[in-house]
């Protein structure tokens, strides 16, 4: 056998060694995948949960027209229902929105790991100076105001993840809805608390993810 022949020989005995190399990868990266499915498929992880305890109101004026300034606290409570898998919120946006419309800037709630059955509080406050509503809200707002009561949704916005056993899955968009009644009459659920009022709701919010 020439050395070309030789040659030619020992390059195509490292071909298939990659190969088989790689197959052996390709196939075990499989297999690992695969097991993570199965194992999220028979747990069935269950949507976080989200309740909105209270909300404090320390300002919610309309200066002109179409200007609404808002200085707002809330009680935020997550329960990770789940009993064999944990729940990573990786990054959290919590705002105010009225009649659809974002009033307030947005605040960062920390990282956070729920292990199995945890539970959360938060309390974020929500700022919105001055902030311009479209003419129709504007009118809306008025009319509210001059029943009494003022629907105000604190929205959360973010990503969660999954950990089954010792893996993590992807991540996944979560958005959480928390609907508040601002009552400017005499209510129940009132408590002053020096120059602002504090709404008891102990209300459940609306979890897509």
């Amino acid at each position: 056998m020439s050395d070309k022949e030789c040659g030619h020989h020992e390059e195509e005995k490292k071909k298939k060694l990659l190969h088989h190399i790689l197959a052996g990868v390709a196939a075990f990266t499989l297999l690992i995948l695969l097991t993570i499915l199965l194992v999220y498929l028979i747990l069935r992880p269950t949507k976080p949960r989200f309740i909105l305890r209270d909300i404090t109101v320390y300002a919610f004026n309309v200066s002109s027209p179409t200007l609404l300034t808002s200085n707002l606290q809330t009680t935020l409570l997550t329960r990770n229902p789940n009993r064999h898998i944990g729940i990573y919120y990786d990054k959290l946006d919590v705002y105010a929105t009225y009649r659809s419309q974002q009033i307030s800037l947005p605040t960062l709630l920390p990282k956070t790991y729920l292990g199995h059955k945890d539970v959360v509080t938060w309390s974020p406050f929500l700022y919105g100076n001055a902030v311009p509503l479209a003419p129709l809200l504007s009118q809306s707002l008025a009319q509210d105001q001059m029943v009494g009561t003022v629907m105000v949704n604190v929205r959360v916005e973010g990503r969660v993840r999954w950990r089954v056993g010792n893996f993590d899955t992807g991540k996944y968009h979560l958005s959480v809805n928390c609907p508040a009644y601002i009552n400017f009459g005499r209510s129940n659920t009132m408590i002053m608390v020096g120059p602002s009022i504090k709404y008891q709701l102990v209300l459940p919010c609306h979890v897509d993810v």
